[in-house]
């Protein structure tokens, strides 16, 4: 047995094999030191990857005083019953509970970074004064543009930004040049952190650009960045940060798709980033035993708003580079991950991989950004998933429902169960209850429920905690959001006895053929059924009797392709005879169109406008 004497805990040290075996750190006090052996290692202690060594930069180390405090200064306007609600708390507690427990895990990239919380904390303060020194002032907007797998700088800059009560915002980096410069005019952004391989993006932009080469190694401008601000808060620590005396203060500026016009800017604030992340966790049930595997892009929503939940419940987080199934599920399999999120696009990638097997122990899918059809969620359940089907926007820092399972449910057959699991459900614990809504015909009008009948169409509508305070820069559309003091969503749905929603379609994407309202959503859920598709998407098509006709685009399962590969015309004969069984006439799709993969967007969602300009060339 080798053993390996080291001064500081800080060193982390992991092996992978060609044959498989594992190698972990086994740690023992001995005379104010640690000694380190490797030797086989139990499964919950395992993490892909080569064989390296890492010790973080020295301006990451914490000073080594029992007395550190890990509290922001408090206003001195603030009454003594008054605590302003501050994401930013949640790590800075689980630093100071449990400041050796492994937070931070990048493990599958050619600099693999391992953090403790006393560590991480120490670089989110580091980022914060690294504004400060930069000129940052309250309410200021920096940028993020980078990769989900830009680990070190996501993960400082969400936490660090409040520290500097700056506004952080998130861009998505496969949009293009033109409108990345929209976004950073737009935003007025300050301050800019780029991944150097997307630099090019950002080269005409002319707020200062901080390049960040993910290494976690001195050198790297993105760690020269932080030793600076160390070196500018000269050992003041976290008392030398104020926290906002205002909770409703916003400071993450979340950029919609744009995909119906010019990006938007979601403005959400330090209280509702508090109370979503709080609602993450208890129905997701997380807690300091969990580790958390990131597949959702960071900049999507702010990541659903789950980075402040897992500092609040002290989990642990894995990046992975890029949605590569076959890491995702060795992580799945050897690493101990419990809980995940992830669009029903990745979703179907994942249940379907020629790796996926029946998982050793359960793990939470969490799954949302479009309508799962009962056909995934029984495959995840099948798999030994647990999935939890959450519904949201950007406009409400991500979910702000769930469905939530009953007792009589588990006494029916998965198929069954996966059709009710299929709703959107109820309000999470910190969100307002749901509503369901006539549309209204002019401003002003008064919002009318519709009959909890499972079957009447309205819009869904929320208001309370957790959604955004409002369009950045544009009050008539936020007005026009808002109206009836409510946010409107754009999503069509059912309101059930039982007080649960369930989403029948975009009000954009509904059929109307023949005076009948055809439900793209409520068809491709039926279409998913079928052994053969893998995914399915419906638009509308112009028809000269109907007036629109629904026309299906499938992607086949690989077994299936090659039986199908000549046979089209088989196929549609078939998949419309299986439609016919389950669908009324007028939703039975007209065109059925075999496709090697379906367009979509960079968060995962199928982009059903793409499909609607391939069709208006037909």
């Amino acid at each position: 047995m080798k053993l390996v004497r080291v001064r500081e805990v800080y060193l982390y040290l992991v092996s992978h094999h060609p044959s498989s075996s594992v190698l972990f750190l086994r740690c023992t006090s001995q005379v104010n030191s640690f000694v380190l052996s490797l030797s086989a290692a139990p499964t919950n202690t395992y993490y892909q990857g080569i064989a390296f060594s890492f010790t973080p930069t020295p301006a990451s180390v914490p000073p080594q005083d029992p007395n550190l405090s890990l509290t922001l200064s408090t206003p001195p306007d603030l009454p003594v019953n008054f605590h302003p609600l501050n994401p930013l708390e949640f790590l800075l507690r689980a630093a100071q509970i449990y400041p050796e427990k492994l937070a931070l895990v990048h493990p599958d990239v050619q600099f693999p970074v391992y953090y403790t919380y006393s560590i991480w904390a120490q670089r989110v303060q580091n980022f914060a004064y690294g504004l400060l020194q930069a000129g940052i002032r309250p309410g200021d907007r920096i940028v993020v543009l980078a990769p989900n797998w830009y680990l070190i700088d996501w993960a400082d800059a969400l936490q660090g930004a409040i520290g500097a009560r700056a506004i952080i915002t998130t861009i998505n980096t496969r949009l293009t040049k033109h409108e990345i410069e929209y976004i950073l005019a737009h935003s007025g952004a300050k301050l800019i952190f780029v991944d150097h391989e997307y630099s090019h993006l950002v080269s005409d932009a002319k707020a200062r650009i901080v390049v960040c080469n993910d290494t976690g190694r001195a050198g790297d401008p993105y760690e020269d960045f932080l030793t600076a601000g160390r070196a500018y808060s000269q050992e003041k620590g976290w008392p030398g940060l104020e926290m906002d005396s205002d909770e409703n203060t916003p400071f993450c500026l979340n950029y919609t798709s744009g995909t119906t016009g010019r990006p938007k800017g979601v403005l959400t604030t330090l209280r509702g980033t508090y109370l979503a992340a709080i609602a993450n966790a208890i129905e997701t049930q997380m807690n300091k035993d969990s580790t958390y595997l990131w597949i959702l892009p960071m900049f999507h929503a702010a990541g659903w708003t789950f980075p402040w939940s897992l500092t609040l419940t002290f989990a642990k987080q894995i990046i992975v580079r890029t949605v590569d199934y076959s890491l995702i599920w060795k992580h799945f399999l050897h690493s101990h991950v419990t809980h995940y999120c992830g669009a029903p696009t990745v979703q179907i990638g994942i249940a379907n991989h020629p790796d996926a097997k029946q998982l050793p122990r359960p793990i939470n899918a969490i799954t949302a950004g479009a309508a799962p059809t009962a056909h995934l969620l029984a495959q995840l359940e099948g798999r030994g998933f647990q999935p939890v089907h959450v519904y949201g926007l950007t406009y409400t820092y991500g979910p702000f429902t769930r469905n939530y399972s009953r007792p009589s449910w588990f006494a029916l057959p998965l198929s069954e169960r996966a059709k009710l699991s299929a709703r959107q459900g109820h309000a999470l614990v910190t969100a307002s209850p749901v509503r369901v809504v006539y549309p209204t015909k002019s401003p002003g009008d008064k919002l009318v429920d519709v009959p909890r009948d499972g079957k009447t169409v309205g819009e869904i509508v929320t208001r309370g905690n957790i959604v955004m305070q409002g369009y950045f820069q544009d009050p008539d559309a936020t007005a026009r959001a808002f109206e009836g003091g409510h946010f409107h969503s754009g999503d069509l749905a059912v309101w059930h006895p039982d007080g649960s929603v369930q989403i029948q379609d975009r009000s954009k994407d509904i059929i109307i053929s023949g005076g009948e309202n055809a439900s793209s959503l409520a068809i491709e859920q039926e279409l998913a059924g079928h052994p053969d598709v893998l995914e399915v998407c419906v638009v509308a098509r112009e028809h000269p009797k109907w007036g629109e006709r629904p026309m299906a685009f499938v992607t086949v399962h690989l077994e299936s392709a090659k039986r199908w590969a000549d046979k089209h015309v088989e196929f549609a004969r078939e998949l419309k005879a299986y439609a016919r069984e389950r669908l009324p006439s007028f939703a039975v799709p007209e065109w059925v169109a075999i496709v090697k993969e379906l367009p979509k967007t960079s968060t995962g969602k199928i982009q059903k406008t793409a499909l609607r300009k391939r069709v208006a060339k037909l």
